[in-house]
């Protein structure tokens, strides 16, 4: 299978999806962010000097899912019909698990825009809580459910 952002001659270009058909297209994207235990419990009990940080996380998320292809230079952008992040304090990591759903009715799918909510979620959680803890760690961004389009559904294992 070939790479399919770069032409013949191996330059970077934005694929033309105008003979593509429109369909109802999803994404979802995970990752998370650990931190101290003592991180975890101003975050979870809502002590944090910023404010609520999941609140926030999840609302830069949302936004950033609609920046997607201001960011991202051949992303296409969609008219995004539904954006949701899910953020779940997870004692045992200690820490926080990102989950972010975006949907469209177009012509290429919504994996970026997924990947990029779930990535600035966990961005923001950082920047909230980093005056109490530098060392948090993001990792784990995967997609895990892509469906949609002439590729069909893909859902990780």
């Amino acid at each position: 299978m070939a790479l399919t952002h770069f032409d013949g001659k191996g330059d970077a270009h934005m694929v033309d999806v105008s003979d593509k058909a429109v369909t109802a297209r999803v994404a979802v994207a995970e990752n998370y962010i650990k931190m101290r235990r003592e991180t975890f419990d101003i975050i979870s009990e809502g002590r944090a000097k910023k404010g609520d940080v999941l609140g926030v996380a999840r609302l830069a998320g949302i936004m950033a899912a609609k920046q997607t292809s201001t960011l991202i230079p051949l992303c296409h952008p969609l008219p995004i019909t539904k954006v949701s992040v899910e953020l779940t304090p997870d004692a045992d990591l200690p820490g926080i698990r990102i989950e972010a759903t975006v949907k469209t009715t177009g012509q290429t799918g919504v994996e970026m825009e997924a990947l990029t909510a779930a990535s600035v979620a966990a961005l923001t959680v950082y920047d909230m809580a980093k005056a109490v803890d530098k060392g948090m760690e993001i990792g784990g961004l995967r997609v895990v459910l892509k469906d949609g389009g002439k590729s069909g559904r893909y859902e990780a294992s």
